[in-house]
């Protein structure tokens, strides 16, 4: 093993040492049961459907003109990662009192208006490289 990978692996190991000590010491037992729950659950999901997904949309972006391909993974990249931080937002919304602002925002339209967003500036990046591979496929005028 290299040294800059024990390096980085002892302090890792410890940390986790560290991690797991405080959740055992800290929480209840129900805590940790709800935990244990909440993280096989989290497996299961990806799993058992983002990773399908996931795999799906890398099958059909492989039919995709690879002038566009990487405009599209970008955008589905950007795309699915802010979906994943909003979805839990929108599902707790209204559920808080008023004094805890935060779930007070209207986070259905903001995450509609974050996709047409992306795909806007994905759509102009593309058509910029297309005006731009046009440019430089035509011939100079002669004379």
């Amino acid at each position: 093993m290299r040294p800059y990978r024990i390096a980085l692996a002892v302090p890792g190991g410890l940390l986790v040492a560290f991690g797991l000590f405080r959740l055992i010491t800290q929480l209840d037992p129900a805590d940790l049961v709800v935990l244990l729950i909440w993280l096989v659950a989290a497996v299961a999901l990806h799993d058992g459907l983002l990773a399908p997904i996931t795999i799906s949309a890398g099958v059909a972006l492989t039919h995709a003109p690879p002038r566009a391909r990487r405009y599209l993974q970008g955008a589905l990249i950007i795309g699915a990662l802010i979906t994943v931080i909003a979805l839990p937002l929108i599902g707790r919304q209204d559920t808080q009192p008023e004094a805890k602002a935060m779930l007070l925002r209207d986070y259905t339209a903001n995450l509609a208006l974050f996709l047409g967003l992306t795909a806007a500036i994905a759509l102009t990046l593309y058509a910029r490289r297309v005006l731009r591979d046009r440019d430089s496929a035509t011939p100079p005028p002669a004379g």
